[in-house]
């Protein structure tokens, strides 16, 4: 088994134990395998470089006037390179961040939310071949009973704490309501086929990316959106089709708002933006002060 070990100096703000506050609290469903231990943290996950298991450790150190670097480390079989790059790259911290302040500056909304989270980054799923699993498994169904059936799918089809690879998850035996064990089965193969590459969605123009995303059976607009924003990364991307996203500007920014208009302020981190809007929504909702989101057209 091999072990690599890199730092990235990470361009902006940035708090590894912000990551890790999301990863804990508000993630719609918490990294299998992720963990935190003293000042790091530590996940489990397949490197969809070659789908083999790998383990990350991740830690902050200073490095001088750029802020911040990231220790990771990474331990397997597989190309430990490509991985190391996932690690930051499901992490947000392979973006230059610098002028993200900026955005809080000219939207107090932002800036609020900013200073009550200071360092926070984008944490989206290890890939998007899981972002688009996720994505399956809440078709039609409510993110409990969502989680209970990927609970399920993980004790069957788990490699040692995590996430199942897609070459388990393609020999999916289990019937799932809604055509939803043929959909991952077809995202399982899809990943393996390269056509779920995280590097290579992230490369494209994001509308691109989407309708690549789209080819896979099963994943409409709704899941290319997800998997495209929370699984390859992109920093600049208003998502559309999120209801919660939609409410929360609302309530932030007044009814009758163009969410685009008011999304101009907040380029090149449109996604990061979004990102702490939801944060916001969900401390709220902890609180009790956010209104339900109404649920989508269809």
């Amino acid at each position: 088994m091999g072990r690599h070990e890199v730092t990235y100096e990470v361009a902006g703000p940035w708090s590894l134990e912000r990551s890790r506050e999301f990863w804990q609290e508000m993630a719609p469903v918490p990294p299998v395998g992720a963990a935190g231990r003293g000042g790091t943290l530590r996940t489990v996950f397949h490197a969809d470089a070659d789908w083999r298991r790998v383990t990350a450790e991740v830690g902050q150190q200073e490095a001088g006037r750029s802020g911040s670097a990231a220790r990771i480390v990474v331990t397997g079989d597989g190309d430990l390179d490509a991985a190391a790059d996932q690690v930051a790259r499901f992490l947000s911290l392979d973006v230059d961040a610098r002028d993200w302040p900026a955005v809080g500056d000219r939207d107090p909304v932002i800036g609020r939310i900013q200073a009550r989270r200071p360092g926070l980054r984008p944490c989206g799923f290890h890939s998007p071949y899981e972002a688009a699993v996720w994505a399956v498994l809440t078709q039609r169904t409510g993110r409990t009973a969502a989680r209970g059936t990927l609970a399920d799918i993980v004790a069957r089809l788990s490699d040692d704490g995590a996430f199942p690879s897609p070459g388990r998850l393609v020999g999916l035996d289990v019937e799932l309501p809604w055509r939803k064990s043929e959909y991952l089965r077809a995202v399982a193969a899809a990943a393996l086929d390269g056509e779920l590459d995280g590097a290579e969605l992230r490369a494209l123009d994001p509308a691109e990316a989407m309708r690549r995303v789209q080819r896979v059976k099963g994943l409409g607009v709704f899941a290319a959106e997800l998997v495209v924003v929370r699984g390859a990364g992109h920093p600049d991307v208003l998502p559309t089709r999120e209801p919660r996203l939609a409410a929360e500007i609302e309530d932030q920014y007044g009814p009758g708002r163009d969410p685009a208009a008011i999304a101009e302020d907040w380029r090149p981190f449109r996604t990061w933006a979004a990102f702490h809007l939801r944060v916001l929504r969900a401390e709220r909702h902890e609180s009790g002060q956010a209104r339900p989101a109404r649920p989508r057209g269809r």
